[in-house]
């Protein structure tokens, strides 16, 4: 028994090297911007893993993908976002939403690579695409909780502003020139006249 267990744990560990090492050479395509040239059998190569090895820890590219936006979102630190969101005053929960998505932002260089990289491929664009609408939906559950009785036209309106306030592209602009807090407290502050805007008359 404790020879299989032995065998075991190591196979796992194996697996689990392979598996990391896939993830590096995918992050390093996707850093360098070669998003057309993006697939399982480059990625195996630059792994050294067979691409059956690949298809089996991940099974596609877009599930490749999707493993690299998790190790990505993890080593940005958004799993701090549940701790965020079980805040019970609304605004203070909102205001450390803001911040983790600027460090976030603020980790990886190459996240404005892989932004601007959308129009190059389709699938590509509907992943990512799909992960930014996650931010969207974080922004509902809170201008619900700050402004529930609000009219539905102004919530959106709402929303839909401090989507593009929170995202990549607008951190960058801000972050040119200025460092990340003051970037960050640029982006609190307009999102704060976008909150205010739903009590308006």
């Amino acid at each position: 028994m404790a020879k299989r267990q032995y065998l075991s744990a190591a196979r796992n560990a194996a697996a689990e090297e392979n598996r990391q090492r896939v993830l590096a050479a995918a992050s390093a395509t996707l850093a360098a911007g070669d998003i057309s040239h993006f697939s399982l059998d480059l990625v195996a190569r630059r792994a050294k893993v067979t691409r059956l090895t690949l298809y089996n820890q991940f099974g596609s590219r877009r599930g490749l993908l999707e493993a690299v936006f998790d190790e990505r979102a993890r080593l940005g630190g958004l799993g701090r976002i549940a701790e965020a969101m079980a805040t019970t005053d609304a605004r203070a929960a909102f205001d450390r939403i803001v911040a983790i998505f600027c460090d976030f932002w603020d980790s990886d260089p190459s996240l404005g690579k892989l932004h601007a990289a959308t129009a190059l491929d389709a699938e590509f664009g509907r992943a990512l695409a799909e992960r930014n609408e996650r931010r969207r939906k974080l922004l509902d559950v809170l201008v619900e909780r700050m402004a529930g009785d609000a009219p539905l036209a102004r919530k959106r309106d709402a929303v839909d502003l401090m989507f593009v306030l929170t995202s990549q592209p607008t951190y960058a602009a801000l972050r040119s020139g200025r460092n990340k807090r003051a970037a960050c407290e640029l982006i609190r502050k307009a999102c704060a006249v976008a909150l205010e805007g739903l009590q308006a008359n």
